[in-house]
């Protein structure tokens, strides 16, 4: 077969869709995680919001660990990779087991959170990170996949057109569900709603099988290409040479403060269901439905601005500082349904910035190959992951001054009006400012054009990688 055949293999879009409820588990379990979470163990169960935060702290670190480790550790062939692929069988195994961890989160010991303090946050510490260890080991599979799988910039765009639909309706499914089973001040309804979460979530990966199976054309060329090499590097070695790359360092930087915002958002809408809007937990199903709408409805509009103007940087750039200043309103609003349709039009940047994270990162990782002439997604998705988790410290950090300062009660059923506003703050204007400093960086400092794009395409085409 030649280069350019190997390089240009298509793939149906059934595929492609199949590979989007990849997208949409990610979604599905981690929006209901950032969402419940950090309120599950500071408003119902009543865990101290410093211990609440130190514990979230240390899973992040954690993730400094193992999700650069995860993409090292499975960068490499097994015995199994010839029959079955080099990203399957990890995203098969580490799915499974990270969908059955979900539950552990909201079954931790029944201690009196004062006396008893110390367990509750050693159990947070071993959930977290035991769900996190298999969300780094699918994760970093799958999105792997995507710039080794669907090789050409129009096949990416085409395949992301496609995937994210269906990841948005993770993000939504995984807001929506879980609220229709809690009811605040009812501890057990969390653990119903996690048990309804993993069904859905073992019937999603098993529609994503067909999509994260390699082609043999692809564990072909992959095995052929590391054979070559007379030996593997250390880890750390690939590491710092990864941090060397320039565009890599803004993109993650640009993703993190990304990750910011939407963590932070997405882990206050309980606390401003319950004390802003003072309604039930099932009222976020409206709330999460403006997402739905906003972002499937645009992502067709955001793919053709991107094919129009084939310049993934400008149309990141629109979305992201679009999704930035959109962010500022939710610290002002106090109606139920006029937030309803602000996150529509919210819904409608989040659609466009995340539909460009995967193709502006293939773009990254095709400059890494040209200059390092070796595919290392995994490394590359590990680091993604892990800095797109430090999110959650982002998150924890300003929960952790914000509630402190305002005299945020934990397991209280109300909230004075000085905590309200913590609340409103940590809401729209914090994570507009978390957006607004990474679409700066990123304005400035990443230089990968259309140009330079299609000839490290065409570079690594002549190396057959």
């Amino acid at each position: 077969m030649e280069k350019s055949d190997v390089l240009k293999v298509k793939h149906s879009k059934a595929n492609m869709a199949s590979y989007g409820f990849a997208k949409a588990l990610n979604e599905f379990i981690d929006m209901a995680f950032t969402a419940f979470g950090f309120y599950f163990y500071e408003s119902e169960i009543g865990l101290n919001v410093w211990l609440v935060g130190l514990g979230y702290i240390i899973f992040a670190i954690y993730n400094a660990i193992n999700d650069p480790l995860v993409g090292y550790l499975t960068d490499r062939p097994f015995n199994f990779t010839k029959k079955w692929g080099r990203r399957f069988p990890w995203v098969i195994i580490g799915g499974l087991i990270w969908i059955l961890s979900y539950i552990l989160i909201f079954i931790p010991p029944d201690v009196n959170p004062d006396s008893g303090a110390l367990i509750i946050f050693a159990w947070l510490i071993f959930a977290t990170c035991f769900f996190d260890t298999f969300a780094s080991i699918f994760f970093v599979n799958f999105s792997a996949l995507f710039p080794d799988k669907f090789r050409s910039v129009e096949e990416r765009r085409t395949a992301n057109a496609i995937a994210t639909p269906i990841g948005i309706l993770g993000i939504v499914a995984g807001g929506v569900v879980p609220p229709l089973f809690v009811e605040f001040g009812q501890i057990n309804t969390y653990v119903i709603q996690a048990g309804i979460m993993l069904i859905i979530g073992v019937i999603i990966l098993m529609l994503s099988i067909p999509g994260c199976r390699e082609d043999q054309v692809t564990i072909d060329r992959y095995l052929s290409s590391y054979g070559v090499k007379a030996e593997r590097e250390s880890f750390f070695k690939s590491l710092k040479r990864a941090l060397k790359q320039k565009n890599f360092v803004i993109f993650i930087i640009s993703y993190t403060l990304y990750r910011s915002l939407v963590i932070c958002a997405q882990s206050s809408i309980p606390y401003v269901i319950r004390f802003v809007l003072k309604m039930e937990a099932s009222s976020m199903t409206l709330i999460m439905a403006g997402f739905l709408i906003g972002a499937i409805l645009s992502v067709p509009l955001w793919m053709t601005l991107a094919h129009k103007t084939n310049n993934n940087k400008k149309v990141m750039l629109i979305a992201g500082f679009f999704l930035a200043f959109i962010s500022i309103p939710l610290s002002f609003i106090t109606d139920y349904y006029t937030m309803f349709f602000v996150l529509i039009v919210w819904g409608v940047a989040l659609g466009g910035f995340w539909v460009m994270i995967a193709p502006v990162l293939a773009d990254v990782i095709d400059e890494h190959v040209v200059l390092c002439e070796k595919r290392e997604e995994g490394i590359y998705m590990g680091f993604q992951q892990f800095f797109g988790r430090l999110g959650i410290l982002a998150q924890a950090i300003t929960f952790i001054i914000i509630h402190s300062l305002t005299g945020f009660v934990e397991g209280a059923a109300s909230q004075s009006p000085e905590a309200v506003l913590g609340i409103q703050l940590h809401f729209g204007i914090i994570p507009f400012i978390f957006m607004f400093i990474g679409m700066l960086i990123f304005a400035k400092w990443y230089d990968i054009t259309p140009e330079k794009a299609t000839a490290n395409q065409e570079k690594v085409e002549e190396l057959c990688l």
